[in-house]
């Protein structure tokens, strides 16, 4: 979305992507800050910002920051993730939050599978095998105890990911069944209205839920449990929903067989008890992280800016926030 120059105050607060801080710079009059503190603001930017460009997953945007910017009308987060976001007070406010959905989802979903199957077949591990040597040395990479054959796939969290996820597991030949606060209408998949009631009914458990208050350590010693020792859990979510004590547990006493995190509670910090767990696959928190993905989250942050600064209306407005209008177009 090409756009003129808008005489617009948006401020940056901390770091973001690049592409998405070029634009703003270039589209805006773009003040910066190092963090989400409104002692940093200087009383013009009080005064003058309209608009906050942030990376709402990282450092948490609440009410004092947001009453701190009495002419604050937006706040375009990157990711699709937004709970560090104090979304409700926003819309309180008249506020206007914004988040990257859609744009991410294939590339997330992709990483699901993929960590799946390291998970699943060992891919790793068998690489490594093959790098230090013991291919050539020690014979064939032993057969791997685990298939993807037969398996029951479970999905917490059936929103737009969810639903790309499954469609690649149906692909695969899986059978899915999921949970939701609420059933989706239409949709052909097994409900279960609880999350424990999922896990008992499947053997491969995938979280791709938000983070919040709400599932705070949601996946407890009871899911594992329930998921039972032939099971594989797979997080692709948010780190927060998972009792990390509780699954290195799992994964060490044969609870559960495996486990493919992308995500965890303190990044960029893992347990070492994880890392040290021949049973665990873990990635760096990489499942949107491809140029072409991060470029087109970039882009709808700025466009969503430009669209409400433009014409009073956002692209892709959160749930909470959905209600809000713009006070004119300026």
């Amino acid at each position: 979305m090409n756009q003129r120059h808008l005489p617009v105050t948006v401020l940056v607060p901390g770091r973001l992507h690049e592409r998405a801080l070029a634009r703003v710079d270039a589209t805006f009059d773009m003040v910066r800050i190092d963090q989400v503190q409104p002692e940093l603001m200087t009383p013009e930017m009080k005064r003058d910002v309209r608009g906050v460009a942030a990376m709402g997953f990282l450092q948490p945007i609440g009410p004092a920051f947001i009453d701190a910017l009495p002419n604050l009308e937006i706040i375009a987060s990157f990711g699709v993730g937004y709970d560090a976001i104090d979304a409700g007070y926003a819309g309180s406010k008249g506020v206007m939050v914004t988040n990257t959905p859609d744009v991410l989802t294939e590339e997330v979903a992709d990483t699901a599978l993929g960590l799946l199957l390291n998970t699943v077949r060992e891919l790793p591990r068998a690489e490594a095998y093959l790098r230090a040597g013991r291919w050539e040395n020690e014979g064939n990479y032993p057969l791997t105890p685990m298939t993807l054959r037969g398996r029951r796939a479970g999905i917490f969290g059936m929103g737009r990911i969810g639903m790309a996820i499954a469609k690649r597991l149906e692909a695969f030949g899986l059978s899915i069944a999921y949970h939701n606060r609420r059933s989706v209408e239409g949709l052909a998949y097994t409900y279960y209205p609880s999350l424990e009631e999922l896990a008992g009914a499947v053997d491969t458990l995938i979280s791709v839920v938000p983070g919040g208050a709400a599932t705070e350590k949601v996946v407890n010693a009871n899911i594992f449990k329930a998921l039972g020792p032939d099971g594989v859990f797979i997080n692709i979510g948010r780190g927060s929903t998972v009792d990390e004590e509780a699954l290195i547990a799992a994964l060490r006493d044969g609870t559960i067989r495996a486990a493919g995190l992308d995500v965890f509670a303190n990044e960029p910090h893992v347990p070492q008890a994880l890392i040290d767990l021949p049973n665990a696959v873990l990635l760096p928190h990489v499942a949107s992280a491809s140029v072409h993905t991060r470029n087109a989250m970039a882009d709808l942050v700025v466009d969503n800016l430009i669209s409400w600064f433009s014409n009073g209306e956002v692209l892709t407005p959160v749930a909470e926030t959905a209600h809000v209008t713009a006070k004119a177009v300026k």
